[in-house]
């Protein structure tokens, strides 16, 4: 079965200014996806007449399908109607059921409807019409060349609606699609490149309807295998079978699948053994406890944390010796292990992770440049400290930082001490 391959291209000067964020694009994508239909390209473009046609033709060459937001409503500068017509050698003819639809529209909410928004229900005499009962806007639906168009208001509310109530039925009927079949394995602790060599067999034998891709971030790597065809139960197998292969190559880096977050795969375990966690954070400054908070229920095995910036916190709260800050600083080995120590005791958890580092942007000593971590995570028998070293990035380092926490403390829960 051959594949169908459709183009997102998004219309508007705001979008190129940054003013507003192509979100729509995504969602797109993602709902295409679901139907079989594989996004080749995803385009924005100005309000400028040469440039929309150009980029209409370049989109017709690649895709069986194109996507159009934007360039709808009533003003001067949305042109999207006008360049469909000169792009389809077309011209505007007022709907009559587009107008009925309008007029009700501002009827209801007692509004005068202007020439401005009556013009709104002109579109090209050859398109369907695709009531939008969201908005004024309407959407427009065209085969041209044995290819589909369609035009959508850039409005995301409006777009999702057409999409949901529309577009996706009239593609499902109009294209034979094949099932693409996604599962994500979700790793951590290895490097792109260091994962890609111990996998490279596996990958180099993949059947030639499953592809791989890396998704790296944050110390993570998803490994997404697609499988495409026409028999989703035989896709699900056939990519089991496959993650069965890789499992013992790279088990102890796997911390779940799909949309198993590394935070959400650390509760699940500390709720199926009773256990419970606190947090002494200082260059994370709480985000580690955000990780824990933002998923639901995790009250169950979370029990707080303390943001433990200053010294003086870590020496009255955390119970932290002063002279190990003296002696060895903020930022060291000694330190984030009484931190740990310190909070779990506080807390009367299992577990508990620390956290003390350079984040920056400035700060740092030879000694302890931008970007040094302590981390530390402490039950009953026995506490580990790490050093990282990470850029100089502030942000990043928080966030790479709490993720390299949290993989030591998955680590401690499944007995891993050592690696």
């Amino acid at each position: 079965m051959r594949p169908i391959l459709a183009e997102v291209v998004t219309i508007g000067d705001e979008i190129l200014y940054g003013q507003i964020p192509d979100t729509n694009s995504q969602w797109m994508s993602t709902e295409l996806d679901k139907i079989g239909i594989k996004t080749v390209r995803k385009s924005s473009v100005g309000d400028q007449e040469d440039k929309i046609l150009q980029i209409l033709d370049e989109a017709e060459s690649r895709a069986n399908i194109v996507l159009l937001t934007g360039g709808l409503g009533p003003t001067k500068d949305d042109i999207t109607k006008k360049m469909l017509c000169k792009y389809f050698d077309d011209a505007l003819v007022i709907n009559e059921d587009a107008l009925g639809f309008i007029t009700d529209f501002f009827l209801k909410r007692g509004r005068p409807m202007t020439e401005l928004n009556r013009q709104q229900a002109a579109i090209p005499s050859r398109c369907t019409y695709l009531a939008n009962k969201t908005g004024t806007a309407p959407g427009m639906w065209f085969v041209h060349n044995g290819k589909v168009f369609v035009s959508m208001p850039g409005v995301p509310h409006e777009m999702k609606y057409l999409m949901s109530n529309e577009v996706i039925p009239r593609l499902k009927a109009f294209f034979e699609t094949p099932i693409i079949y996604h599962k994500m394995i979700r790793t951590i602790g290895f490097g792109e490149s260091f994962l890609a060599e111990k996998i490279e067999s596996w990958e180099d034998n993949l059947p030639d309807h499953i592809k791989l891709a890396y998704l790296p971030s944050f110390g993570q790597v998803r490994l997404r295998l697609t499988a495409v065809g026409i028999d989703e139960d035989q896709l699900t197998k056939d990519v089991n079978a496959e993650i069965e292969k890789v499992m013992p190559l790279i088990g102890s880096s796997v911390f779940g699948f799909d949309n198993d977050d590394l935070e959400i795969a650390i509760g699940k375990e500390l709720k199926k053994q009773g256990l419970t966690v606190s947090a002494a954070e200082s260059c994370t400054g709480g985000y580690i406890s955000h990780m824990f908070t933002k998923v639901a229920g995790s009250s169950a095995y979370f029990m707080g944390s303390v943001v433990s910036y200053d010294n003086s916190v870590k020496i009255n709260v955390l119970g932290v010796n002063s002279e190990t800050i003296a002696q060895h600083g903020a930022v060291s080995e000694e330190t984030v292990t009484q931190m740990a120590e310190g909070v779990r005791k506080l807390m009367k958890t299992d577990f508990a992770i620390a956290t003390s580092g350079v984040a920056g942007p400035d700060g740092g000593t030879p000694e302890k440049p931008v970007g040094t971590l302590w981390i530390a995570c402490a039950m009953e028998s026995r506490t580990i400290a790490r050093k990282v070293q990470m850029a100089n990035q502030r942000d990043t380092n928080i966030q790479y930082g709490s993720v390299v926490a949290l993989n030591l403390l998955r680590k401690m829960i499944n007995g891993d001490y050592e690696s």
